[in-house]
């Protein structure tokens, strides 16, 4: 078998018995990207010299008996979003094209110190606000599945990398979906952890109590390794949660007897739910009947209102997050107009002007306007209680099954450009993701199938908080019951 076509946790084995190793697992990835990449412009930085040297030390620690970790020597790719010191940390804009980071995030770090080699950082839309990939300063992230077609986003770029078989392992962030709609378009597994899970030490700020770090992998075995390495307890994230990590990897082969699995009755009948995607949840459910599941119809009757308080919270959040990006402190600066009474305000007010793209500047106005006087009670507040009943509506739900199934998207990917001049359209893909986000519980998006026009498809589990074992654990059964079977694009 081919390198690429094997998962992470495998080339680990190989790498760790030293069939394979680091050196030539890394030189072949690196070799997919230098020619897959020109098509799917799914990088924003290719680290060459140093991964190699990372996968040479690797090797020497394994010989050495000293490095044995699961995913020791298995190259990873990481979003832009995240601080990795000697490379850029762009976010995808304008404002950060030449930041570099004198600290790593927590995840990247726990990740290199796992042995993992980092081979580079992967598109996104920009500052993560965004669903296609399209509002990178570096241009369109296209999907291998049809290059004409978004990879989804935010973190289009880790799951396009993926799916053309450039990396076999990437780190993504999700704050309303940005994990697990990407995963769901590109035909490969994402999970977004309970909030506080996974440290965002070092994760650029969006909305920070909606933000969370995820992996993606074509194996659901490969997501448990990985959040092995990322969980756990950082005293650097005053929100990280104090809570022992599970041997994610030894619940995988649980049978899945007596489970009762909730089918979302809000999201299936909903209007805008393609019938293949439908179908898609449907078969899901009769297949879970099959391996031992009880079904279970649920309500979660505030999910009309999420799309419209996600867009209100995140924004919000934003605004307050991107006030420092002011061309003072550090990022892009414009120079002032000298004959103004104020050039520093002028300097401020164009260095924001130039260096944040369009989508990040509606998002910034639709959060400063929220939270402004005389309309904080009336939208910020608001949304704030409507979150809380979003949030109860699930724990009311895990009062009477153990997880949720439903759609990830309402369609398979859609064309690129197909929604740039209408955000509302964008913004209402999120209608099944961003509930998971606003109640802070994990959800996990696997492969379901394809379309007649082999555009993938994808359903969606989510669970109560710190129920990240249980997803896994159902997703791991539908993956060995044949649900699907990892691949990768033909385009590449």
């Amino acid at each position: 078998m081919k390198i690429e076509h094997l998962s992470a946790v495998e080339l680990g084995r190989k790498i760790a018995s030293r069939e394979l190793s680091s050196r030539e697992v890394t030189e072949h990835f690196l070799s997919r990207m230098t020619a897959g990449d020109k098509a799917v412009n799914a990088f924003t930085y290719t680290a060459g010299e140093r991964a190699m040297a990372e996968a040479e030390r690797a090797d020497q620690q394994i010989a050495a008996g000293s490095l044995l970790g699961p995913l020791a020597g298995v190259p990873v790719a990481i979003k832009d979003v995240l601080c990795t010191v000697g490379s850029p940390t762009t976010c995808g804009s304008r404002m950060l094209r030449n930041f570099k980071a004198p600290y790593a995030a927590t995840a990247v770090k726990k990740l290199l110190d796992g042995g993992l080699v980092m081979l580079g950082k992967t598109n996104m839309d920009e500052f993560a606000m965004g669903g296609s990939t399209e509002t990178s300063v570096f241009g369109v992230t296209r999907n291998p599945w049809s290059l004409e077609r978004t990879p989804g986003g935010s973190s289009g770029g880790a799951a396009a990398a993926l799916a053309s078989g450039m990396i076999p392992l990437s780190i993504g962030s999700d704050t309303g979906g940005s994990v697990r709609q990407p995963a769901a378009f590109c035909g490969v597994c994402g999970l977004k952890p309970t909030y506080g899970r996974v440290s965002r030490s070092g994760l650029v700020a969006f909305a920070s109590s909606l933000d969370q770090v995820g992996p993606l992998a074509h194996h659901v075995e490969d997501l448990a390794a990985c959040m092995e390495l990322l969980a756990g307890h950082d005293p650097l994230d005053s929100t990280s949660l104090n809570a022992e990590v599970p041997k994610y990897s030894q619940m995988l082969a649980e049978p899945l007897k007596g489970l009762k699995v909730g089918v979302i009755r809000e999201h299936i009948e909903h209007s805008a739910l393609d019938d293949r995607i439908r179908k898609a949840v449907l078969e899901s459910r009769s297949m879970l009947e099959s391996l031992g599941a009880t079904i279970v119809e649920v309500h979660l009757p505030h999910t009309a209102y999420s799309v419209a308080t996600y867009y209100l919270v995140a924004p919000s959040e934003a605004s307050s997050n991107l006030s420092r990006y002011d061309g003072v402190h550090y990022g892009y600066r414009a120079m002032g107009d000298s004959k103004s009474d104020s050039p520093l305000d002028a300097m401020i007010a164009r260095s924001r002007s130039e260096g944040f793209g369009p989508e990040v500047k509606r998002r910034i106005m639709l959060g400063t306007f929220a939270l402004s006087a005389g309309y904080y009670d009336a939208y910020y507040k608001k949304a704030l209680q409507v979150r809380r009943m979003i949030a109860d509506d699930y724990a009311k739900a895990f009062g009477q099954v153990d997880v949720l199934l439903g759609p990830v998207t309402p369609t398979p990917a859609f064309k690129i450009g197909e929604k740039t001049s209408d955000p509302v359209q964008m913004y209402l893909g999120d209608l099944f993701t961003v509930g998971a986000n606003l109640a802070g519980i994990p959800a996990i998006s696997i492969p379901a199938g394809f379309t007649e026009d082999k555009l993938p498809l994808a359903v969606q589990m989510e669970g109560p908080a710190l129920g990240e074992a249980r997803l896994l654990n159902v997703a791991f059964q539908l993956q060995q019951a044949g649900l699907f079977t990892p691949q990768l694009a033909p385009s590449v």
